[in-house]
């Protein structure tokens, strides 16, 4: 499911027995929340997949293999071949002469269908004394950790605010340090906030996160989405073509960008 997490979360789940409550929280424009950095390695990369209003975000249960740099090197999705496909169109509609109007058009219908990068980054709630997560663009998270990074040293004895401001593509997510936490910290957080260090984030909790659909789940979605599944040689209910396999997430309809802004389309209307 993840592209960078490693093994041991994967066996941590093993475990847990099932039945865990899922940190993601609600991370609207406008949300402000006080917080605490159990660790900068708190974090885990993922490919979502998904269309605003037609389907709600999932990962693939089967992801495809990707190389450092994210480009898929083997056993694609449903949706990844879809794209694929979409991208093969737009091609062939340039070398026949297509308006440059109508070749972008295309290639902005097999975007939709690609697996965007996302992340998702724990913290320590200050208000509720438990562990969230948040899920955040590329550029959201490159702008966490530097700040993390900056404080690496004083994480145990700095809180901090983490907020989201703007809308669409023009979100901005900051966090930034309570430098008077005995003013700026109600009794309760500053209780919370002693409780920081008491136990390391649980990364098998980012499982619990995302919504992972199987291939009938994908091929539905597709359809949902408006693609002739017919071309990957799939049909409702049969098993044909690849072995693709997917997810979806827990957010209203989720769709992801290949913008590092706060997903438009997915950012600003995701239910964490």
């Amino acid at each position: 499911m993840f592209t960078k997490m490693g093994e041991a979360a994967a066996q941590a789940t093993n475990n847990d027995g099932g039945g865990k409550e899922s940190p993601i929280t609600s991370f609207k424009s406008g949300t402000t929340l006080k917080v605490g950095v159990k660790s900068v390695n708190d974090v885990a990369e993922y490919y979502g997949y998904g269309i605003y209003k037609k389907v709600n975000t999932f990962v693939p249960k089967n992801p495809a293999v990707r190389n450092a740099r994210g480009y898929i090197d083997s056993s694609p999705s449903a949706w990844d071949r879809a794209s694929d496909v979409l991208y093969a169109d737009a091609k062939k509609a340039e070398e026949g002469g297509a308006s440059e109007a109508d070749v972008k058009a295309i290639k902005d219908e097999a975007g939709l269908f690609r697996g965007k990068k996302r992340y998702l980054r724990a913290f320590f709630d200050l208000t509720t004394g438990k562990d969230i997560v948040v899920d955040v663009s590329p550029t959201q998270e490159a702008t966490l950790k530097a700040v993390i990074e900056e404080n690496i040293d004083d994480l145990d004895v700095v809180a901090f605010k983490l907020a989201k401001k703007g809308e669409g593509k023009n979100a901005v997510v900051s966090l930034s340090a309570i430098i008077k936490m005995e003013r700026d910290l109600t009794d309760e957080e500053r209780t919370n906030f002693a409780k920081l260090t008491e136990a390391p984030f649980e990364l098998s909790s980012f499982e619990t996160c995302l919504f992972v659909a199987d291939e009938a789940e994908q091929k539905t979605n597709l359809v949902i989405a408006g693609f002739d599944i017919g071309r990957l040689g799939l049909s409702i209910g049969a098993n044909s073509g690849n072995n693709a396999n997917s997810t979806q997430q827990t957010d209203d309809s989720v769709p992801i960008t290949d913008d590092d802004a706060p997903i438009d389309i997915s950012d600003d209307d995701l239910p964490f």
